[in-house]
């Protein structure tokens, strides 16, 4: 491709970074003030000229082709250079705004990023915020998102992070069902309690711990599963036998007195626990309202 092509095509490369962004033409079209055919066409000129197709549509949504994903990382750089280059020339406010989109499991955004956010909110009036609450799997990119928090050992390939803080998981239940029932003093002995445990699957019922180098996998039992820590939490709380929870879905109860830690002395393994890290899609230009958010939740949490 020559030069002036490719100079000629920087247009088309915006438009299509901007589809990508809104997750549909006729979204793009509202954002530039375009109509959704002139949008469908600036894309289409783009596919030719590259040679491949860059967007399966479906009747549903549009979906990045493997393709696809290379030229958006490309032309997102190019939009991110282009409001660098403005910035340098003061033509470009980098007073942080616009909307944030940032995916986070359930039981993290709840207990551990909404209690911030109203700080954060008051700190940087002209950014606005969106939650989505999810512990799926996530593509970034294809669900139009800006900022993702998961629990990994390091970013998935394709993205870039940094760590926010370490997720570890215990077991808890009240003074009351302690006095009641006993407190376990080795994990087999949780075959005679009542557990409250996720109950996803199966699995979710096969406990796992370690210590000292020894590990011990135990099968529990109980009368309530539930898949939200909020709700294993209350469980707890009314004496409903000995939950698994995030350290900080417990915190504020055992410093109260209301829950008591068992098997302390045992490390309680779980998917969920491990090292909660913020990822986003790679870039050279990371927009001000993105850096301000990452910033500001490892100066909170980290």
């Amino acid at each position: 491709m020559s030069t002036n092509q490719e100079v000629a095509l920087l247009a088309e490369m915006a438009v299509f970074a901007k589809v990508v962004e809104a997750g549909s033409f006729s979204g793009a079209a509202r954002l530039m003030g375009s109509t959704p055919s002139a949008t469908s066409r600036a894309v289409a000129r783009l596919e030719k000229a590259l040679g491949t197709r860059l967007l399966l549509r479906t009747t549903r949504k549009l979906r990045l082709s493997e393709s696809g994903r290379d030229v958006y990382a490309g032309c997102l750089d190019m939009v991110q250079a282009a409001q660098a280059v403005m910035a340098s020339a003061g033509s470009y406010d980098e007073v942080p705004r616009g909307q944030v989109r940032v995916s986070v499991p359930k039981a993290v955004g709840r207990f551990v990023l909404h209690p911030h956010m109203p700080e954060f909110l008051r700190r940087y009036p002209e950014v606005d915020v969106q939650l989505r609450l999810d512990d799926r799997p996530l593509d970034l990119i294809e669900e139009g998102m800006d900022l993702a928090i998961r629990i990994t050992d390091q970013p998935p390939p394709g993205l870039m992070g940094r760590p926010l803080l370490e997720i570890t998981h215990m077991l808890c239940a009240t003074p009351h069902y302690l006095e009641c029932h006993g407190t376990p003093q080795h994990p087999r002995d949780l075959k005679q309690h009542s557990c409250i445990y996720l109950g996803e699957a199966p699995a979710d019922a096969r406990w796992k711990f370690a210590r000292g180098g020894k590990s011990v996998s135990v099968t529990v039992q109980g009368r309530y599963a539930a898949n939200h820590t909020g709700v294993r939490l209350d469980a707890a709380l009314n004496h409903l036998g000995i939950a698994s929870l995030p350290d900080f879905t417990a915190r504020e109860s055992l410093q109260a007195g209301e829950l008591i830690r068992v098997l302390p002395d045992w490390s309680f393994r779980t998917n969920y626990s491990g090292q909660a890290w913020i990822l986003y899609p790679p870039t050279r230009h990371l927009p001000p309202k993105l850096r301000v958010l990452m910033t500001f939740l490892a100066e909170r949490l980290g």
